[in-house]
C-alpha cells in the first residue's frame, strides 16, 4: 500500500481552494491527514477566518477516529448525542462531525487519509473535496457512497 505523501496531500488541498475559487464559493481552510491523523497540509485561502483551519481539522480527524465520512457521521451524532458528546470531551473537543470531512481511500479501498474542508456551507465544502480526491485519482468517501 502506497501511504498518502506530502505531495500529494498539498496537491488535493490546494486543488479545493482552486476550485472553490472557481466556482464563487467563499475562502476555504483546508486540512489533509494521514491515515494515523498527522496534519500532512493545511492550507487557509487569504480571505478565510482563523479558526477555518482547525475546524477543516476536527472534520477529517473526525472521519479518521470513528472511520466514515462525515455525512455519516453527522447521522450518527444526530441519533446519539450523548456519544459524540463523549467523544468530544475524550478528543479536547477536536471531532466535527458534519459534511466537509471526506475519507480518502485508494482504488483497493485502504484508508489513506482524510481531508477536512471550512468556509462555506457543509455541502459546498464537501464538494471542493470530492472534487479535489478524483482530480488525484484517489477515492472519496463521505460517508454516503464511494467516489472516483
Amino acid at each position: 500500500m502506497q501511504p498518502l505523501d506530502l505531495m500529494t496531500a498539498t496537491n488535493i488541498a490546494s486543488t479545493a481552494i482552486h476550485i472553490a475559487r472557481e466556482t464563487g464559493i467563499k475562502p476555504l481552510a483546508v486540512a489533509v491527514l494521514d491515515a494515523a491523523g498527522h496534519p500532512l497540509a493545511v492550507l487557509r485561502d487569504e480571505g478565510a477566518s482563523f479558526l477555518r483551519p482547525q475546524i477543516a481539522t476536527g472534520k477529517a480527524r473526525g472521519c479518521l477516529g470513528m472511520g466514515f465520512g462525515g455525512r455519516e457521521l453527522a447521522r450518527r451524532a444526530q441519533a446519539m448525542p450523548a456519544f459524540f458528546d463523549a467523544i468530544n470531551s475524550l478528543t479536547g473537543g477536536e471531532v466535527i462531525p458534519v459534511a466537509g470531512g471526506v475519507l480518502i481511500r485508494n482504488a483497493e479501498g485502504l484508508i489513506l487519509g482524510a481531508i477536512g474542508v471550512s468556509g462555506d456551507t457543509s455541502d459546498n465544502d464537501e464538494r471542493c473535496a470530492l472534487q479535489a480526491i478524483a482530480q488525484a485519482a484517489l477515492v472519496a468517501d463521505n460517508g454516503d457512497q464511494l467516489s472516483r
